[in-house]
């Protein structure tokens, strides 16, 4: 049985399911569903759809380069049945899809570190704005440590075109 990717989105198709596309220079594209073929007669670019796993491995949503996809390859070269080496490749295919699912909850946890540290930077500037919404104003006279600096600007008053009078 042999499953095929999805020219558009890369997902599994598998056999007896999707469309198949020969093209006129004997091109052949497999689509997983008519979502995806119509897409691709409409001439768009799978990257700059959302959904599809090009935009997400290019947008750095998902992992791109791991050693566990290539075991993930497509291989033409038949192999000769053997029992031990059939029952070893099962095992051993247990143990990288637990790999390869430990490290893609490891990218998403460190995908999703920047955006906590730059929520809380967010959260910090406005308690800082709006100090005086959350302490009584005799609390901030206190202590000056939970004010912001005031800041002392000389300004210059040069005669400009916005003192002189208006002519009409």
């Amino acid at each position: 049985m042999r499953l095929e990717k999805c020219w558009f989105c890369s997902s599994t198709v598998y056999p007896g399911h999707g469309i198949k596309f020969v093209r006129n220079d004997a091109k052949i594209f497999r689509f997983c569903r008519s979502k995806c073929h119509k897409n691709f007669k409409m001439k768009r670019n799978p990257c700059k759809v959302k959904w599809t796993k090009a935009y997400r491995r290019l947008h750095g949503k998902d992992m791109t380069q791991d050693s566990t996809f290539e075991f993930e390859r497509k291989r033409n070269r038949p192999e000769r049945y053997d029992r031990n080496l059939a029952e070893n490749t099962l095992k051993a295919i247990k143990k990288i899809d637990k790999i390869r699912s430990d490290r893609a909850s490891d990218h998403i946890k460190n995908r999703l570190k920047t955006g906590k540290v730059q929520r809380q930077k967010e959260a910090r500037k406005q308690l800082e704005l709006g100090i005086h919404l959350v302490k009584a104003s005799l609390a901030l006279a206190q202590d000056s440590s939970l004010c912001l600096p005031k800041i002392k600007v000389n300004v210059s008053q040069a005669q400009t075109e916005e003192n002189q009078p208006m002519e009409e």
